[in-house]
């Protein structure tokens, strides 16, 4: 199965270690936005998107690059992030691809080390995040993906 994982990454690479797991376990291809070539996208069999979530949304380079795609007929997907809560806001970003025509056959999200200033004052920082355990459950959900 060819995959392409497209992510986007900042400040911590929470993500980066995610979609660098991901990619090892499903021998996939790994790029950013701003480096995939639409026209090869009908090559891969399976797309991943994902980023840190900020402000409850996926990352705006992310949510731009999937505005901006063109519409694939029954394109298998999937989504992941990394963020300072328990759930991944997955809908808005979910509605787009659905319109693009993607179908997503998993989610997963995990901790991320969370440098909002008022993460402190809540409890939220997630220091050390993700962990192994994370890294161990990204690579098991990746192996899901398979199937």
């Amino acid at each position: 199965m060819k995959t392409l994982i497209i992510y986007v990454s900042i400040y911590q690479t929470n993500t980066q270690k995610i979609a660098k797991v991901m990619a090892e376990t499903l021998n996939a291809t790994l790029l950013e936005p701003e480096d995939v070539d639409v026209n090869t996208l009908k090559d891969y069999d399976l797309i991943g998107f994902g980023s840190g979530i900020y402000y409850n949304r996926f990352y705006k380079r992310l949510r731009n690059f999937i505005k901006e795609l063109p519409v694939f007929e029954d394109k298998k997907a999937f989504l992941f992030a990394t963020c300072g809560h328990n759930e991944m806001p997955s809908k808005p970003i979910e509605k787009i691809l659905a319109k693009k025509g993607f179908n997503i056959i998993g989610k997963f999200s995990c901790f991320g080390y969370n440098t909002w200033f008022l993460a402190r004052f809540l409890g939220r920082q997630c220091k050390g995040k993700p962990d192994s355990e994370d890294l161990q459950r990204a690579r098991e959900f990746a192996e899901s993906l398979k199937g």
